[in-house]
């Protein structure tokens, strides 16, 4: 066997196992997924809201999921929300816009990378919406600025508070311009919210970046972060080669980001749901001892006043 011979058949073994190499549908159908101990099964990490319990990683969830966790397992109501014309610019890059948007509804069983939601947490009514980063990145588009100010209409209506589970990579390119005014759209609803007196809440997952983190991610009353999760603007390498500086360790992980001010408070998983109920009954006046010590407080105040007067 000369090495001619011995290099064809090394090739022809490099295709083979190539070839026998799992798919990312095949994965995707797998009962086991991967962790930083190798395989995990998919069943036990869901027994454990999708978190890893040895390096606590807090593993990317659908919409569904997230409101299970929330409200309890189909405790809370869907919200069918407008859907705009597909492919307004007759976009194709490498392949149409279109078939892109057939692809990803195919994949996540929704119409849109939004869902809006309503259920209760703490006996409180609370309207949701939480993005699914299967759809397109979880990128917004103006399908999915629909379903922001379809939510946010609901909770006026309904005089609930506004719980917005941020993820995605920005605004959609393939609406141009279109997209980007979700932007602007997202941010009048918001403070149309505000304008009613409603507590509006973040709750920002891995990873928020782009143009969400620079609207309506970043406008709530408070902020709250998953442990380990990217929040940013532009990509670190970017930054990084701007500034001609090394950045931190950690720079744009939800715990570097609460240091410098722009989250308020990181919780884990398991906790979400008490911790967002706690903080709605701060904010609505609901909690009893939180009343009278206001109360107290409100007349301690009139007394000096007359005493000053």
């Amino acid at each position: 066997m000369n090495w001619i011979t011995k290099i064809i058949k090394a090739g022809e073994k490099i295709k083979t196992a190539i070839r026998e190499r799992a798919t990312k549908e095949d994965i995707a159908k797998s009962d086991w997924t991967s962790c930083c101990k190798g395989p995990i099964l998919k069943k036990d990490l869901e027994e454990n809201l999708w978190v890893c319990p040895d390096c606590k990683r807090h593993h990317r969830i659908k919409p569904h999921q997230r409101f299970d966790i929330l409200f309890g397992k189909n405790n809370y109501e869907i919200f069918k929300t407008p859907i705009p014309k597909d492919d307004p610019l007759n976009w194709t890059d490498s392949k149409p816009y279109k078939e892109r948007l057939k692809s990803a509804r195919k994949k996540t069983g929704l119409q849109c990378g939004m869902l809006v939601a309503s259920g209760t947490i703490n006996n409180i009514k609370i309207t949701a919406v939480a993005s699914d980063f299967d759809f397109l990145g979880a990128s917004m588009a103006a399908a999915e600025g629909e379903a922001f100010l379809y939510g946010i209409q609901h909770a006026i209506e309904n005089q609930t508070p506004f719980l917005c589970i941020s993820a995605g990579g920005g605004m959609r390119m393939m609406e141009s311009l279109i997209s980007l005014s979700q932007m602007t759209r997202t941010t009048l609803a918001i403070n149309e919210l505000k304008k009613n007196h409603l507590p509006y809440l973040v709750c920002i997952t891995d990873p928020t970046a782009g143009g969400i983190t620079a609207s309506y991610a970043m406008l709530g009353d408070i902020h709250i972060a998953e442990p380990g999760a990217l929040i940013a603007f532009a990509g670190a390498r970017v930054i990084q080669g701007t500034v001609k500086e090394e950045l931190p360790e950690g720079f744009q992980k939800s715990e570097y980001v609460e240091k410098t001010g722009f989250v308020d408070l990181i919780v884990e998983r398991k906790d979400l749901a008490s911790k967002i109920g706690t903080l709605l009954s701060i904010l609505l006046k609901k909690n009893s001892d939180i009343s009278a010590e206001q109360n107290e407080t409100s007349e301690d105040s009139q007394s000096l006043t007359r005493a000053a007067s």
